[in-house]
């Protein structure tokens, strides 16, 4: 909250200096910012909020030109064209991931913002002062200590520091659920920790190299995960209850982590069978580097299975989002026009917001955003009645920036806080209020989006789901060939595992939002689910034949060879129940 209020820090500067429009500009960019800001690693929030603010930059110059070249008065052809293609274009680089997300949803708002807001200041300032508030917010995310944070070691690697902490602390809880019927919940929240984990550490800098020894040694730390998180995975798929004590020293790593320094004696398993066996060599090689000064840093590496920003744009589900996008842009853009109002950008940058897939389901989105929005008027509409000049309207933009990292948990309350924010914003510009008007517009974008959420395109429906399917089948089906050919190559397996669990992370969260629509759109992923929960069972199968080969023979035991075969021909059965293509290869 603290960091929310400061990012309003350039807003009160203008308003002091007696220029608040040009203030406007700097609030937007850390509003935007503050949308992107999550917990987490310094390192990540570089790209998360650094690649957005310039590809909001880049919108807000763009609209300003383009508003300029459609001059006065409505434009009914040229504006909703071009909004139109840059959803497009927009929409399918979304697709590709949350990054990108971000990057197309502000590139189009701004540029929206940027042809409608009128501003006294040309284009190329009003994108220097967006892209200076966005920085500010930026510099306060990667200068102030982590609210809350635990352990010691200098602050700067709070976040990464936590990451790689919860990653032992999911492996102990794993560990503790074996044989129960929480076995599967904890070993998907281990696969979670991990994903945040690698997010975490994937910045600009640790990517390429570290400049101190406590970077090399959380580096180090987090590599020491991935065999103790094998042998966790492969104990739960065994099924057989362990000793408490076995869960201690995943947790004496965990708190060691948070305190900088070594772990000490780590209570050893018996070593009765292959699982207990990795567990225990984990647990040892851990134990060693814990008690090294520094680490070597694990190089990540694209996996196969990665797929680049042209062809996820390119791809059926990239086409899919982009078009809609494109529809929803250029049909709420015309109605706009056509409407011929002072504050016609709010339809189009509203239905920009709205018609984004990773809110949540698509019914869920529009109810959310019409009562948060009418909340949000309603609350505005009170303040405006208190004579305060444009002191009040700057208070309630530095109450709104603190409270917006919080509001960001719901998606309701966070459009109450956007809609008080916006509202101020357009009165320190010195345009007129518009309260109600905004609750029509928003009112007018929820009917957009779900209108054409539901249309008929041409092609079949559910891509995204289908898409993100086929990438967890591949990941799954390298990851065994790797593991039955090429037992010996631990770092190569430890990678083509985590391609695997994330990629299947990632098609459940499709499935969920897929299922949670409405019906006619929720029946195009039906099955989805059984094809999910096969991939889930043969990747923790492998798992468990990767430990037996390392740890029992050369030979994979009959066992789980015969378990392999059911669970490979009941992933067949399951793709061709919904008609799933086989990726090649």
């Amino acid at each position: 909250m603290l960091r929310g209020a400061l990012a309003s820090l350039p807003l009160l500067v203008a308003v002091a200096a007696d220029r608040p429009a040009s203030g406007v500009p700097a609030a937007l960019g850390a509003m935007l910012a503050g949308i992107n800001d999550r917990p987490g690693g310094r390192r990540a929030a570089v790209a998360r909020l650094g690649a957005p603010a310039l590809a909001g930059g880049a919108g807000l110059l763009f609209g300003s030109l383009l508003a300029a070249a459609a001059g006065p008065g409505r434009s009914l052809l040229l504006l909703p064209l071009v909004f139109g293609v840059l959803g497009l274009a927009a929409g399918a680089v979304s697709s590709t991931g949350p990054v990108a997300s971000a990057c197309g949803t502000q590139v189009l708002v701004a540029a929206v913002i940027g042809a409608g807001m009128p501003s006294p200041d040309p284009g190329p300032v009003r994108a220097l002062l967006f892209l200076a508030g966005a920085g500010w917010l930026l510099l306060i995310r990667l200068v102030l200590p982590s609210p809350g944070r635990r352990g010691t070691g200098p602050f700067r690697l709070d976040g990464e520091r936590e990451a790689v902490a919860a990653v032992y602390e999911a492996v102990g809880r794993l560990l503790g659920a074996a044989g129960g019927p929480g076995a599967l919940g904890a070993r998907s929240a281990l696969s979670a920790a991990l994903d945040r984990a690698q997010d975490a550490l994937s910045g600009p800098w640790l990517r390429r190299h570290a400049s101190s020894a406590a970077e090399r040694r959380l580096h180090a730390r987090y590599a020491a995960a991935f065999p103790l998180a094998e042998a966790a995975t492969a104990l739960a798929w065994a099924g057989a209850p362990l000793p408490d004590r076995v869960v201690e020293g995943p947790r004496r790593l965990a708190d060691a982590v948070r305190a900088g320094g070594p772990c000490g004696a780590l209570p050893a398993p018996a070593r009765t069978d292959a699982g207990l066996r990795a567990l225990d060599d984990a647990l040892l090689g851990a134990a060693a580097v814990f008690d090294r000064p520094s680490g070597v840093i694990r190089r990540p590496h694209r996996t196969p299975g990665h797929i680049s920003l042209p062809a996820g744009a390119l791809s059926a589900a990239g086409r899919e989002y982009g078009l809609r996008v494109a529809v929803c842009c250029a049909a709420s853009t015309f109605v706009a026009q056509w409407l011929h109002h002072t504050h016609w950008y709010w339809l189009p940058a509203t239905t920009v917001f709205l018609v984004k897939p990773d809110l949540g389901p698509l019914a869920s989105r529009v109810l959310c955003r019409a009562a948060g929005t009418v909340a949000g008027a309603a609350v505005f509409a009170v303040l405006v009645l208190l004579p305060a000049g444009s002191v009040l309207p700057a208070g309630a933009v530095v109450l709104c920036g603190a409270l917006l990292p919080v509001a960001t948990r719901h998606f309701a309350v966070q459009t109450a806080v956007v809609t008080v924010l916006v509202l101020s914003l357009v009165v320190l510009g010195g345009e007129p209020s518009a309260t109600w008007g905004r609750v029509v517009e928003s009112l007018l974008a929820c009917a957009t989006v779900l209108l054409v959420g539901h249309l008929p395109l041409p092609g079949r429906r559910g891509h995204r789901v289908r898409a993100a399917l086929d990438v967890a089948v591949a990941a799954a089906h390298r990851y065994l060939g790797h593991v039955l050919n090429a037992p010996g190559d631990d770092t190569g397996r430890g990678e083509l595992r985590r391609d695997a669990y994330r990629s299947l992370a990632a098609a459940r969260t499709a499935i969920e939002v897929s299922a949670a629509e409405l019906p006619a759109v929720a029946r195009h992923s039906a099955g989805a689910e059984g094809v999910a929960c096969a991939v889930e069972r043969l990747v923790d199968t492998t798992t468990a034949c990767a430990v037996e080969l390392d740890h029992r023979s050369a030979r994979l035991p009959a066992s789980h060879a015969e378990r392999l075969a059911a669970q490979l021909s009941e992933l067949d059965r399951a793709r061709a129940a919904v008609r799933l293509a086989v990726p090649a290869g």
